[in-house]
């Protein structure tokens, strides 16, 4: 006998109006209307919504996650005399993030290229300001590869 899951109670008839009272009775809600194949009654506007904010996300923790290690690669080469396991795990952990969303999304990967010198120059001034050292203290260009930024091996040496 084929069993099919009930759908979560709701008080409201409308996906619009649940998506704006209970945001995940809506997703479970929507998760089951799509494992029982029944498309018609999705809420698509706000369905489509939230992929793209996914995809967005994705982004923005990419980045996040690369002006973080450019930020430690740059202090760690420019002020060793203050190097500390923190830095060097702060590195590795950030790099972890950033080769786990590319292994999860290898289409990020042509957005990590593109993305790359912009979060390099977010990163220099944020290294600026934590090591108090000056902006020009820091090279415009990244002295560090796209390549050297992700090897696990990889630290700037003075």
């Amino acid at each position: 006998m084929l069993m099919t899951a009930q759908l979560p109670q709701s008080q409201t008839t409308s996906g619009s109006d649940l998506y704006e009272q209970d945001f995940y009775l809506w997703i479970q809600t929507t998760a089951e209307l799509l494992k029982q194949g029944r498309l018609t009654e999705l809420d698509l506007e706000n369905l489509i919504d939230e992929i793209e904010t996914m995809g967005r996300s994705e982004k923005k923790a990419l980045r996040s996650n690369l002006e973080v290690v450019l930020m430690h690669l740059l202090k760690y080469k420019y002020q060793a005399e203050k190097r500390s396991g923190s830095w060097r795990a702060t590195i590795r952990e950030h790099r972890k993030r950033i080769r786990q969303a590319l292994e999860e999304s290898p289409s990020l990967k042509p957005y990590f290229d593109e993305v790359f010198g912009l979060c390099y120059d977010d990163a220099r001034l944020l290294a600026a300001d934590e090591t108090e050292l000056g902006a020009a203290t820091f090279p415009e260009q990244s002295p560090f590869t796209p390549e050297q930024t992700l090897d696990p091996d990889f630290l700037p040496e003075s």
